[in-house]
Formats: C-alpha cells, sequence, structure tokens
C-alpha cells in the first residue's frame, strides 16, 4: 500500500495533521475511531466519501510512523 497516494498534510488543513486526501478526515481522526471500537463498515457509511483504499491507507501511514517514531513509555 503505497499511503503517499491518499494521505497528505497541508498546513491550511487542520494545521498540517495529516489527512485523507479531499477531505478534512485526520488519520488522528480516523484512528480514534476504530479504537473506540467503529469497523470498517461503520466508518464508511458515516463517511460515504471515504473508500476502503483509503483506510487501509490511514493503517499503512500509522504502521510507518510507528515504526520510525519513539514509542511511549507503557507502564504496569
Amino acid at each position: 500500500m503505497e499511503w503517499r497516494d491518499r494521505i497528505h498534510s497541508d498546513r491550511k488543513i487542520l494545521s498540517g495533521k495529516p489527512v485523507v486526501r479531499g477531505t478534512r478526515l485526520s488519520v488522528e481522526f480516523l484512528l480514534r475511531l476504530f479504537a473506540a471500537g467503529w469497523t470498517e463498515e461503520q466508518v464508511l457509511k458515516n463517511y460515504p466519501n471515504l473508500e476502503p483504499e483509503d483506510l487501509r491507507a490511514v493503517f499503512a501511514y500509522a504502521a510507518e510512523t510507528a515504526r520510525e517514531e519513539r514509542g511511549l513509555t507503557l507502564r504496569r
């Protein structure tokens, strides 16, 4: 998945947060929906301008940035 085809950042849109191209839906927002238990079907139904490939791009972007970033310290 080449996420760069679907995810971009523009300082004029949501202060430069990465968003799905052609929308104002940030990667962070979409990941939070999934973290809250939303399914792909629910997201696509509620945001009909999104395509399944957009959601795969969101996850590909998150995976790549997680690999490059230092993680949070996890406590028991």
